[in-house]
């Protein structure tokens, strides 16, 4: 365009009129129209060079900037930092874990306990019927792992005036269906006393799980478990705290077997336990005893008194049936004192009980042979109202045999169970109990009825 410009203005001049044409008008119509031309000639060449110089300026700015950037100094990027292997996670706690097999989580639990017993004013029980309250438990403890399939937990109960050893163990896990345990554990003793305490569906366990002395003991056991049977077997000396006295030498060898198939759409327990102890020392005595129903008083109507023995045999059964928000309980233990040169007395203990949960979709909830904690499918932090449960049992417990009349308690019981969530949980637990050959009499009268009402609230983590 630019080699153009000067030939089109030497043709405008060729053509330019002379004086012999100057007066015709023809000429200079055509002269004013060359005129217009050679001014958007002109105009439109400007242009055609400001278009050639923005693009010659566009062409060279990469090899610019790429020079500069050349020409700039090079720095070699941080590298990211490594991310944490310590993770943490909640699971009703804080829960940390590290590689190689390392977690720990902290635990507890707190149950508050307000109850009445209302015996015939005539049973001389000093202060210790009528209202009461207590701490029930407040346990404080530590969980984990251990490298190596190693595992451990130590806990204790500050609910007293002193601190008592509760599960204190340490277990090793070589497979997924084997487990040794070794340290204060309990004895396999049954469904319900190996049942969480955050679990059970009255304030207390059966009569006779206390009355026959179950409790934690030291020892080392196993544990085999697959999809439908589980069995335990172990070999316990005595409890953390009477160890602690010399002329304690007891040890036993204690067993469990379970068999909970698929039945439907729910589960069937079978389940018996047998135990076997020698006191080992010469000067050793058995006592079996039970509370009026709950935990706030010491007193007991029924009680065997101290009976000499060299050992004791005691045998459990159990029967329970799982099914959505259903389930039903049966469970039966007795014990025989082995007197020397003496008739061995037996006594017994049993539940039945049906339980089920008025809050749709929720469920009673089984694993590992036992009963374990109900979720709530709507939580109250949810919008929801949580889980309720309604549960009626009769509990009976006989301490008379032989020459040894300890009494019979019997007790039908009811108890309302609201959770609203996870961890927490409300308590309301009727009894009514009929007691023969009392050990307290009301009176003359060894055969009365005593009322019995409680409540707890809990929660653990």
């Amino acid at each position: 365009m630019r080699s153009l410009l000067p030939v089109l203005l030497a043709g405008s001049a060729l053509i330019a009129p002379g004086p012999a044409l100057a007066q015709s008008k023809e000429v200079a119509d055509l002269q004013q129209q060359i005129a217009a031309m050679q001014a958007e000639i002109a105009r439109l060449a400007g242009k055609v060079e400001e278009l050639q110089a923005r693009e010659q300026t566009r062409d060279t700015a990469p090899e610019t900037a790429q020079a500069a950037q050349a020409s700039a100094p090079t720095t070699t990027p941080a590298p990211a930092p490594a991310p944490d292997a310590t993770r943490v996670s909640w699971k009703g706690g804080p829960e940390v874990s590290a590689p190689g097999g390392w977690s720990f989580k902290p635990r507890g639990r707190l149950q508050l306990d307000t109850a009445v017993i209302d015996a015939p004013a005539s049973v001389d029980a000093g202060d210790g019927l009528g209202f009461g309250t207590e701490v029930r438990r407040a346990f404080l403890g530590v969980e984990g792992t251990l490298p190596g399939n190693f595992g451990y937990r130590m806990e204790v109960d500050v609910a007293s005036s002193s601190v008592e050893l509760t599960d204190v163990f340490l277990t090793f896990k070589p497979t997924d269906k084997l487990t040794f345990t070794l340290g204060h554990q309990k004895a396999f003793w049954g469904l319900e006393e190996l049942t969480s305490d955050l679990f059970t569906s009255m304030l207390e366990r059966g009569a006779f799980n206390s009355a026959f002395n179950f409790e934690r003991r030291i020892g080392l056991s196993g544990a085999y478990s697959n999809k439908d049977l589980l069995v335990q077997l172990g070999a316990f000396t005595a409890n953390a705290e009477d160890l602690t006295a010399d002329e304690t030498n007891s040890y036993s060898f204690d067993g469990r077997i379970v068999y909970a198939p698929k039945i439907g759409e729910g589960r069937l327990h079978i389940g018996g336990s047998a135990h076997f102890r020698d006191l080992n020392d010469a000067a050793t005595s058995v006592r079996y005893r039970a509370r009026p129903f709950f935990h706030t008083t010491d007193v007991r109507l029924v009680d065997t008194g101290n009976i000499p023995a060299t050992g004791e045999r005691s045998f459990g059964a159990e029967l329970a049936y799982v099914q959505g928000p259903f389930h039903a309980t049966i469970e039966g233990h007795q014990v025989t004192a082995l007197r020397p040169d003496l008739s061995n007395p037996t006594f017994r203990g049993g539940y039945a009980e049906l339980g089920m949960l008025v809050t749709g979709g929720d469920t009673t909830a089984y694993k590992g042979g036992i009963y374990d904690r109900i979720r709530p499918v709507n939580p109250l932090s949810k919008g929801g109202i949580g889980a309720i449960q309604v549960n009626a049992r009769y509990d009976r417990i006989d301490l008379t045999d032989e020459d040894i009349v300890g009494g019979l308690q019997k007790a039908a019981g009811l108890s309302a169970i609201w959770i609203p969530e996870d961890y927490v949980r409300f308590i309301l637990n009727y009894g009514h109990l009929w007691v023969s050959d009392a050990a307290i009499p009301a009176g003359t009268d060894q055969d009365y009825q005593v009322d019995t009402f409680g409540m707890r609230a809990q929660f653990d983590f």
